[in-house]
């Protein structure tokens, strides 16, 4: 197949370039290199022959339908969002624009382009979303594809209009639309804003490592390659107009996961002291959701698939990968917000 990524300069998206470029599809990478973008994320299939990049914004509907006609995908994978939870607090207006008017216009030149060319049968316009759509669970229970959606945050509001407006194009116009929810991801090239690389980075430069309130909240860890595989599986053989939870089906508090990340750093970079002597708990995210967690259950029983990292393997690997490519993440230091407490704008 010919795909069109969006968002594939960015964490999960250029995983699925990676992962999709190996398995023998082409791939249109459109991205419009904001802030957490990095086309280093790509570099291992900058120069194949089935790949090709195009800066552009999702936004632009006379940029998105000049791509859809020149490069004529078979499906689109819709990954490009505003992503980081407190930077939705301090400036909702980009999540807003982003991932509602973004979708909203990118559905729009979808549709055009899916009806101009007679409705192809094979065609599908695959929409990746978050599980923090559902809001809050309390200690028990889990997230299936008919959990009530109750986002509490501005990204996760935004993201909750954006699967409204997929269904209502699937519903309304007939487009073949298919969606997904998923997990916290983690694993390489993670931009280092997010939980997991902060707790690295911070470790290996002895500062201090910031937990928000007790580090009691709960996600659930699903690994960015696992996370890519089964995004590939939902394409080919997802049903359409349906949606599909994605899980790692490894829940660990907030203080679990550093504390593992912690350990795992004492065996491979040892300093004078524990890294757990870092650790330190700061005031609490406005809104914090108290426990994520997905049922996978979807995914294992129609399309056979279930992640293969445990969280220790994935960890350590993701640890591991981070020591190894200290150019790329010191490549991003001195960007917007990188190493500054954000989300104090309520």
């Amino acid at each position: 197949m010919k795909l069109l990524v969006t968002g594939g300069a960015g964490f999960i998206g250029s995983a699925v370039v990676r992962l999709a470029i190996a398995r023998g599809h082409a791939v249109v990478n459109v991205d419009k290199l904001t802030y957490a973008a990095c086309l280093d994320n790509v570099a291992s299939v900058a120069d194949h022959p089935g790949y090709a990049f195009e800066q552009a914004d999702i936004c632009d509907r006379a940029a998105m339908e000049a791509l859809l006609d020149r490069h004529r995908p078979d499906a689109i994978m819709h990954l490009a969002a505003e992503s980081h939870v407190d930077r939705s607090i301090d400036g909702p207006a980009a999540f807003v624009q982003t991932n509602l008017v973004g979708t909203f216009t990118l559905l729009e030149a979808a549709r055009a382009y899916w009806q101009g060319r007679g409705r192809p049968e094979g065609f599908r316009f695959h929409h990746i979303s978050t599980d923090e759509v559902f809001g809050s669970l309390g200690p028990e229970g889990k997230f299936t594809e008919q959990s009530p959606y109750a986002p509490r945050s501005p990204y996760s509001a935004s993201k909750a209009g954006s699967d409204h407006l997929v269904r209502a194009w699937g519903e309304t116009y007939g487009l073949p639309v298919v969606l997904s929810n998923c997990s916290n991801n983690y694993g390489p090239y993670q931009f280092p804003e997010k939980l997991i690389p902060v707790v690295i980075l911070n470790a290996l430069a002895g500062r201090p490592i910031p937990i928000y309130g007790r580090g009691e909240n709960v996600r659930d860890w699903l690994h960015v390659e696992d996370h890519a595989e089964a995004l590939l599986e939902v394409l080919a053989r997802g049903r359409i107009g349906e949606s599909y939870n994605i899980g790692g089906e490894n829940e660990l508090s907030n203080l679990e996961l550093v504390r593992k990340l912690c350990a795992i750093l004492d065996a491979k970079r040892p300093g004078a002291a524990p890294h757990s002597a870092l650790i330190t708990f700061v005031a609490d995210r406005p809104g914090h959701d108290a426990r994520y967690a997905i049922d996978p259950r979807r995914m294992r029983e129609e399309l056979g698939w279930r992640p293969s990292y445990t969280v220790d393997e994935g960890l350590a690997q993701t640890v591991q990968w981070y020591l190894d490519n200290e150019p790329w993440w010191r490549a991003l230091q001195g960007r917007d917000g990188v190493g500054k407490r954000l989300g104090r704008g309520a």
